[in-house]
Protein backbone atom coordinates (compact mmCIF):
# COMPACT_ATOMS: atom_id res chain seq x y z
CA UNK A 1 0.00 0.00 0.00
CA UNK A 2 1.01 3.39 -0.55
CA UNK A 3 -0.23 6.78 0.76
CA UNK A 4 -1.93 7.78 -1.99
CA UNK A 5 -4.50 4.75 -1.52
CA UNK A 6 -4.68 5.10 2.10
CA UNK A 7 -5.71 8.83 2.22
CA UNK A 8 -7.83 8.01 -0.82
CA UNK A 9 -9.57 5.55 1.07
CA UNK A 10 -10.09 7.88 4.85
CA UNK A 11 -11.07 10.00 2.72
CA UNK A 12 -13.83 8.07 1.14
CA UNK A 13 -15.83 7.81 4.36
CA UNK A 14 -18.04 10.04 4.60
CA UNK A 15 -17.43 13.49 6.49
CA UNK A 16 -14.23 12.70 7.04
CA UNK A 17 -11.39 15.81 6.57
CA UNK A 18 -7.75 15.71 6.58
CA UNK A 19 -5.06 18.42 7.94
CA UNK A 20 -1.67 18.57 9.64
CA UNK A 21 -2.08 20.09 12.76
CA UNK A 22 1.82 19.89 13.84
CA UNK A 23 3.10 22.07 11.50
CA UNK A 24 5.28 23.96 14.55
CA UNK A 25 6.42 20.11 15.78
CA UNK A 26 10.35 20.52 16.25
CA UNK A 27 10.30 16.80 15.05
CA UNK A 28 10.27 16.51 11.05
CA UNK A 29 8.27 13.42 12.14
CA UNK A 30 5.93 14.76 13.80
CA UNK A 31 5.50 17.79 11.08
CA UNK A 32 4.51 15.36 8.83
CA UNK A 33 1.62 14.03 10.67
CA UNK A 34 -1.81 13.76 8.57
CA UNK A 35 -4.48 13.06 10.59
CA UNK A 36 -8.22 11.81 9.58
CA UNK A 37 -11.30 12.86 11.74
CA UNK A 38 -14.98 13.07 11.84
CA UNK A 39 -16.60 15.96 13.57
CA UNK A 40 -12.99 17.35 14.93
CA UNK A 41 -12.86 13.71 16.69
CA UNK A 42 -9.43 11.92 15.21
CA UNK A 43 -9.97 8.17 13.99
CA UNK A 44 -6.37 7.90 12.48
CA UNK A 45 -3.20 9.46 11.62
CA UNK A 46 0.10 8.46 9.30
CA UNK A 47 3.15 10.04 8.78
CA UNK A 48 3.02 11.16 4.62
CA UNK A 49 6.91 10.80 4.59
CA UNK A 50 8.08 7.58 6.05
CA UNK A 51 4.49 5.65 5.61
CA UNK A 52 5.94 3.40 8.31
CA UNK A 53 2.15 2.59 10.64
CA UNK A 54 -0.81 4.56 11.44
CA UNK A 55 -2.41 5.36 14.69
CA UNK A 56 -6.15 4.11 14.82
CA UNK A 57 -8.52 4.41 17.49
CA UNK A 58 -9.54 1.04 18.55
CA UNK A 59 -11.41 -1.28 21.50
CA UNK A 60 -8.98 -2.78 24.42
CA UNK A 61 -10.85 -5.83 23.39
CA UNK A 62 -9.92 -5.89 20.01
CA UNK A 63 -6.55 -4.02 20.68
CA UNK A 64 -5.20 -7.04 22.45
CA UNK A 65 -6.86 -9.69 20.23
CA UNK A 66 -4.85 -8.05 17.17
CA UNK A 67 -1.51 -7.76 19.28
CA UNK A 68 -1.29 -11.29 20.09
CA UNK A 69 -2.66 -12.19 16.52
CA UNK A 70 0.11 -10.53 14.68
CA UNK A 71 3.21 -8.45 14.65
CA UNK A 72 2.16 -5.52 12.74
CA UNK A 73 0.21 -4.39 15.51
CA UNK A 74 1.27 -2.88 18.39
CA UNK A 75 0.07 0.04 21.07
CA UNK A 76 -0.91 3.38 19.88
CA UNK A 77 2.83 5.39 19.64
CA UNK A 78 2.04 8.44 21.48
CA UNK A 79 -1.38 7.99 21.95
CA UNK A 80 -3.42 6.11 24.99
CA UNK A 81 -2.26 2.42 24.72
CA UNK A 82 -5.95 1.23 25.63
CA UNK A 83 -7.78 3.05 22.82
CA UNK A 84 -5.09 3.19 20.01
CA UNK A 85 -3.05 0.57 18.24
CA UNK A 86 -0.14 1.60 15.42
CA UNK A 87 -0.44 -0.77 12.88
CA UNK A 88 2.84 -0.94 10.36
CA UNK A 89 2.48 -1.61 6.88
CA UNK A 90 4.11 -4.30 4.65
CA UNK A 91 4.32 -6.59 7.94
CA UNK A 92 1.98 -9.65 8.84
CA UNK A 93 -1.04 -8.25 7.89
CA UNK A 94 -2.57 -7.95 4.94
CA UNK A 95 -3.52 -4.01 3.27
CA UNK A 96 -7.10 -5.11 2.95
CA UNK A 97 -6.97 -5.77 6.51
CA UNK A 98 -5.52 -2.39 7.57
CA UNK A 99 -8.18 -0.72 5.63
CA UNK A 100 -10.97 -2.73 7.60
CA UNK A 101 -9.14 -1.43 10.60
CA UNK A 102 -9.90 2.26 9.19
CA UNK A 103 -13.01 1.63 8.70
CA UNK A 104 -13.70 0.16 12.09
CA UNK A 105 -11.93 2.74 13.56
CA UNK A 106 -14.14 5.42 11.64
CA UNK A 107 -17.46 3.56 12.68
CA UNK A 108 -15.69 3.20 16.38
CA UNK A 109 -15.55 7.40 16.36
CA UNK A 110 -18.89 7.76 14.51
CA UNK A 111 -20.75 6.43 16.83
CA UNK A 112 -19.30 8.06 19.69
CA UNK A 113 -20.71 11.05 18.44
CA UNK A 114 -24.13 12.68 19.50
CA UNK A 115 -27.33 10.76 17.33
CA UNK A 116 -27.73 14.38 15.77
CA UNK A 117 -23.78 14.22 14.63
CA UNK A 118 -24.02 11.12 13.82
CA UNK A 119 -26.90 11.28 11.56
CA UNK A 120 -24.84 13.65 9.47
CA UNK A 121 -23.17 10.94 8.08
CA UNK A 122 -25.10 8.22 7.70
Amino acid sequence: MNIETFRNHCLSLKGVTEKMPFNKATSPYDRNLLVFSISNKWFCFVNIEVFDFCNLKSSPEISTQLQEEFDAVRPGYHMNHRHWISVYFNHDMSDERILELVDDAYNRVLSSLPKREQAKYM
